[in-house]
């Protein structure tokens, strides 16, 4: 595979037949830092803050309304999230196929994945694109703990990891919901810290503990968001077990407007806390912002990083030396992202051609439309299409987030799927008309020696221009980047 191609596939997120390939690869990786929109130009965005408020003031109506309207009411709440994140998915869609930027594109995807929240839980579903479009997006040329705080305080976080709903044992408002009434017993819910700690920082197995995970649980208490009311969790934790819907507010939360983030004190544990040896004993929200920025720049986190960088860009198996060259480069910068990308850009290992990788069902769908040409998206169209292939968009199986090994994807019954949707997509750009003849179409999508000589005679031996089209998109150049 030549340089070209490595940027287009590996790097990028595949090749389009009306752009050129780019004489200096590595020129044209990191020129997209300067030429990144983080605002997305693709319809289907809206505001974290009008959705969440749409969504609680539905829901506070709802709980006031009579028996008889209220299936009514729950359904045209279900149908109006799901409308919300089908224009989402759309639109990420969208612009995947259409950026200018590809590179930075893949690692708006890569740190969303990373920082993973499911559409699963039934108040997520309509937040799912406004959380990629507002605490990832705007984040990712910048620095890790930036990132990091923005993700983990985004309402869409916080409801899936059910930190809007823990409350600090000895806090006032636990005190006085104690005194009020006993038998409501709401307390620490140490979801949103433990993922932070194995999945969005250190890793798993690096040397923090149980009482980590529960001191720093309880330095996070009082991160909750701004509403007269919190959507209750589903599944781990306690809540409301309605619809994931909202569950009433502690004391103290009347009179704010509904929206994001918000740091309430009367929920907060006081005390100081005791987190992988050294204590914290700054006041309120800041207790838990001192904990998160030293995770930010552990040692441990530099090496998670770099080698999830190192898999998700090279190899299933990446290269120690390339791990340790990344992890290198985020400590020396203290997290600049940027820094540790062209350590990635600039590592030959990233550019040896004994490396590969196998695309994930998003990667493969995206790198299909680009080839063919951005197509008019109808309905559900993308949701559709992501579920048939065993990749849901913004619905992965754990906060781990999507798998990023072929051993996930490769299976056969999951190839038969892509043949279905090759087929269909070939027939589709067919129509269109706007599609190159299929011959020409290989060598631009895989220029230089990324064609293969058995795809090529393949392409060219097809007993018609769909099959040709669908032979190509299924071939095993075509299946990895």
């Amino acid at each position: 595979m030549s340089a070209a191609a490595i940027a287009l596939n590996r790097f990028g997120l595949g090749a389009r037949p009306d752009e050129p390939p780019p004489d200096d690869p590595r020129r044209w990786l990191l020129a997209q830092f300067d030429r990144f929109s983080a605002t997305p130009t693709a319809t289907g965005r809206t505001r974290t803050d009008d959705l969440l408020a749409d969504y609680q003031n539905r829901r506070r109506e709802l709980r006031g309304a009579s028996d008889a309207d209220k299936q009514a009411m729950r359904q045209a709440l279900r149908r109006d999230a799901r409308a919300a994140y089908v224009a989402a998915a759309n639109a990420r869609l969208d612009s995947a196929v259409k950026t200018p930027t590809p590179f930075v594109e893949r690692l708006v995807h890569f740190w969303s994945n990373h920082f993973a929240v499911s559409v699963e839980k039934p108040a997520v579903l309509g937040l799912a694109g406004a959380y990629e479009n507002e605490a990832i997006r705007p984040f990712i040329l910048g620095r890790f703990d930036e990132l990091l705080r923005s993700a983990v305080r985004h309402p869409a976080m916080l409801v899936y990891l059910d930190q809007a709903q823990s409350i600090g044992p000895d806090s006032p408002a636990a005190q006085r919901i104690a005194s009020n009434d006993p038998a409501r017993r709401r307390g620490l819910n140490e979801n949103l810290a433990r993922e932070i700690m194995e999945l969005h920082t250190l890793g798993a197995r690096t040397g923090y503990t149980q009482a980590d995970v529960t001191e720093f649980a309880r330095a996070l208490t009082g991160w909750t968001l701004a509403a007269p009311e919190a959507p209750a969790a589903v599944g781990r934790g306690a809540g409301s077990k309605e619809e994931g819907m909202p569950a009433p507010a502690p004391a103290g939360a009347m009179g704010e407007a509904p929206g994001g983030f918000r740091y309430r004190n009367a929920l907060h544990e006081p005390g100081p806390r005791t987190v992988l040896g050294r204590v914290y004993a700054q006041p309120g929200e800041q207790q838990a912002r001192a904990i998160l920025d030293d995770l930010a720049v552990a040692p441990a986190t530099a090496r998670h990083i770099a080698s999830k960088l190192a898999i998700h860009f090279v190899s299933d198996n990446p290269p120690p030396a390339l791990i340790d060259r990344l992890a290198a480069a985020f400590e020396r910068s203290r997290g600049d992202l940027p820094t540790v990308y062209r350590a990635l850009v600039d590592s030959p290992e990233c550019w040896a051609t004994n490396f590969g990788k196998f695309k994930t069902p998003w990667d493969w769908t995206v790198s299909s439309m680009r080839a063919l040409g951005p197509p008019e998206l109808r309905g559900a169209q993308a949701a559709q299409m992501l579920d048939q292939l065993g990749q849901p968009m913004w619905r992965p199986g754990s906060p781990a987030g999507f798998e990023d090994f072929a051993l996930s994807w490769a299976a056969p019954d999951a190839l038969v799927r892509r043949v279905e949707l090759a087929q269909r997509l070939a027939a589709q750009a067919g129509r269109g008309g706007a599609t190159a003849d299929p011959r020409t179409l290989a060598s631009r999508v895989l220029p230089g020696d990324a064609l293969g000589e058995r795809t090529r005679l393949a392409v060219s031996r097809a007993e018609s221009a769909g099959t040709a089209l669908a032979l190509l998109l299924v071939s095993p150049d075509f299946l990895r980047r």
